[in-house]
């Protein structure tokens, strides 16, 4: 695990919820510090929207919270019951990210019995705790999931150009293969996780820009295309080395992988603003990917032993070849950033 910001802003605002506790000089300070640590969000977005629900759903927890202490004092039956109410009623109006601190709100302020001062006391720390994680979370190295994004598609493609150039010519042992297949399948999770940060940030917040818009487009289908290209190695573990195959065959599935996987890499390439638009090269692409289809089909059509796993494996190559395509379009109208 590697330092990362956020784990430098979640000090942070543990630290400046404890000073404003002390500056206010209210007591019990662990609350407003726990309320920090669950409010620090991954995005700008998910920040604004987290404050927004916590204070919709702390103020109506502290609401119950006081009548239920006034009406049964602080019994633990009471306590677990009115818990139970808030939690039904985050998960009804859809903000159940909330629920954690909503529920430290409601014991605390339960804890009072009915003493709306002590109550407001409890009420108040919570709300210190998530203001302090929204105010550092933008101050302090605000979220950039855009950056964090584009670096993230370079070190993945890097993986998938490994594992795909080792897959049919059975170079990387089998242990090893299973093994990076794991970790670029989480990198592929991760990178799905990262375009819904970017996604949410760019549409919710303002109303984004033609080009900002069409930028999404291109991050999404990098995207689509890394997990085209993942596919065809899960095809090639669960089909291929099962299916009676030929050298010759092995060979030709061997060279067209490289084709796809060079491909993929003149694409990234272009990018990064090192090559030129090419016409001429992605239409020699799309007609050697329609070729080995055909070439596929016409050699199942007179072997039957293997055919449908073969046509498993071939089929997803093809369409991480039509992923690169439409890949390959975009890059021809897009500069280094993804703009148009």
């Amino acid at each position: 695990m590697t330092f990362g910001a956020r784990m430098l802003k979640t000090g942070v605002a543990v630290t400046l919820a404890l000073y404003l506790v002390s500056w206010l000089n209210l007591s019990s300070p662990v609350i407003a510090a726990v309320a920090s640590i669950f409010a620090m969000q991954p995005s700008i977005y998910r920040s604004w929207r987290y404050l927004i629900d916590q204070l919709q759903t702390n103020t109506l927890g502290a609401i119950l919270a006081m009548l239920g202490g006034i009406l049964f004092s602080n019994e633990p039956i009471a306590v677990g019951l009115v818990c139970i109410i808030v939690i039904m009623i985050c998960l009804k109006l859809k903000m159940g990210d909330t629920i954690g601190i909503t529920l430290v709100t409601v014991v605390g302020v339960m804890e009072a019995s009915g003493q709306w001062e002590f109550a407001l006391n409890r009420f108040a720390l919570s709300l210190i705790g998530i203001l302090s994680a929204f105010v550092i979370n933008i101050a302090l190295f605000p979220p950039k999931p855009r950056v964090q994004y584009i670096k993230q598609i370079r070190g993945t493609f890097d993986q998938l150009s490994l594992l795909m150039r080792t897959a049919v010519s059975d170079e990387i042992k089998e242990s090893v293969f299973r093994g990076e297949k794991r970790k670029l399948e989480d990198t592929i999770n991760s990178l799905v996780d990262k375009y819904k940060l970017m996604e949410e940030d760019q549409k919710k917040l303002k109303t984004p820009k033609f080009s900002q818009s069409r930028q999404l487009v291109v991050y999404k289908q990098m995207l689509t295309t890394l997990r085209a290209g993942y596919d065809v190695l899960e095809a090639v573990e669960q089909h291929y080395f099962q299916a009676v195959r030929t050298p010759e065959l092995n060979e030709e599935f061997d060279q067209h992988l490289e084709k796809l996987i060079k491909f993929h890499e003149h694409i990234m390439l272009k990018f990064d603003d090192k090559l030129k638009p090419n016409s001429l090269e992605a239409e020699q692409f799309e007609q050697e990917n329609d070729e080995f289809l055909r070439g596929m089909l016409d050699r199942y059509a007179l072997q039957r032993k293997g055919i449908l796993r073969l046509s498993i494996v071939s089929a997803q190559m093809y369409e991480y070849g039509h992923q690169l395509e439409r890949l390959n379009r975009l890059a021809d109208h897009c500069d280094s950033t993804g703009e148009a």
